[in-house]
């Protein structure tokens, strides 16, 4: 949220905001991951191909159904700039995320950034406008996120990779390994539509459970705002997004967002020239009930680690 939060100013915000999705890299030895990312190639050059269109539109509907049965979780989010890197503790509830800074560049808060994040949290707790806010930016990102994805089947045109030295970058299951470009043939009408009709790039789909695995994006042309005076994206940006299935159940769980990379250069309104250079890894997934309020999130993530965070929602859902 505070990526987006940053780039409010500029309109070009709908390209970070779909990244995001929902949305730690799996830890590998460089022998497991080639020895791993051979048999993924190798299962997946045995699966008959489906038709690409149809295959990219059996993704987002169940990405959209799984929107409407996920579960809520609590986990680790650590974001790299160029300048700093910052971990917070979030809770997922329905009327939005609660978090808190653990860690800045690697060490502990200071007394005066723990007292800020307390106060902070306070006010959300004690503020119903603020409250009101914090679940409109959630509703508005959930629809910005669903409008992103109505685009991928019409918006594209796909074909199946023929890169056969690309196989080595594969996740960590079985896939399919798709090519995608423009279709010159949309309209393009809004913001979004714009941003992301101008990339080309590669997706992953995982061949048991047609859910996104992987998203690389790059930037083949610039894309103007008010013929350039109110902003513009320069070509040849990227972001790269990695999701993986959480839980205990191998079989089932839900689809979240694991890494996301995203390099873009640009300019913003006044000719102000801006840069994004972010590394966000998220980890640790485990899951809370459906039902938490605001408070009882804010309780959870206030704890330290290893405290039991059962008894502290039950003690939260009590007052």
């Amino acid at each position: 949220m505070c990526l987006i939060r940053r780039l409010k100013r500029f309109n070009c915000v709908a390209v970070i905001v779909v990244l995001a999705f929902s949305h730690a890299a799996l830890a590998e030895s460089p022998g497991s991951q080639k020895d791993s990312s051979k048999n993924v190639a190798n299962k997946t050059a045995k699966t008959p191909f489906p038709d690409a269109g149809i295959l990219v539109r059996e993704v987002v509907y169940n990405e959209r159904q799984d929107h409407d049965t996920h579960g809520y979780w609590r986990y680790w989010v650590r974001e790299q700039s160029l300048k700093e890197t910052h971990t917070e503790e979030r809770v997922e509830t329905h009327d939005g995320p609660v978090a808190t800074l653990r860690l800045t560049n690697g060490g502990p808060l200071t007394v005066a950034a723990r007292e800020t994040e307390e106060r902070r949290l306070d006010h959300l707790l004690s503020s119903p406008s603020e409250q009101a806010q914090h679940r409109r930016e959630y509703a508005e990102d959930e629809h910005r996120i669903g409008r992103i994805l109505a685009l991928l089947p019409d918006a594209f045109l796909y074909e199946p990779s023929r890169e056969e030295g690309k196989s080595q970058e594969m996740p960590d299951c079985p896939c399919y390994h798709l090519r995608f470009h423009p279709n010159p043939d949309y309209p393009t009408r809004s913001i979004e539509s714009r941003i992301f009709h101008a990339m080309s790039g590669d997706l992953w789909i995982n061949i048991e459970t047609k859910h996104l695995v992987r998203l690389d994006g790059k930037l083949e042309e610039n894309v103007d705002f008010g013929y350039g005076l109110l902003g513009r994206l320069d070509k040849d940006g990227w972001f790269r997004l990695e999701r993986t299935r959480v839980g205990s159940d191998p079989g089932k769980g839900d689809w979240k967002t694991q890494r996301l990379e995203v390099h873009m250069q640009g300019r913003a309104m006044l000719f102000k020239t801006i840069a994004r250079e972010t590394s966000e890894v998220r980890g640790g997934f485990r899951p809370v009930p459906s039902g938490l309020s605001l408070q009882q999130a804010a309780a959870l993530v206030r704890q330290q680690p290893g405290e039991p965070a059962s008894q502290t929602v039950a003690l939260t859902a009590a007052r």
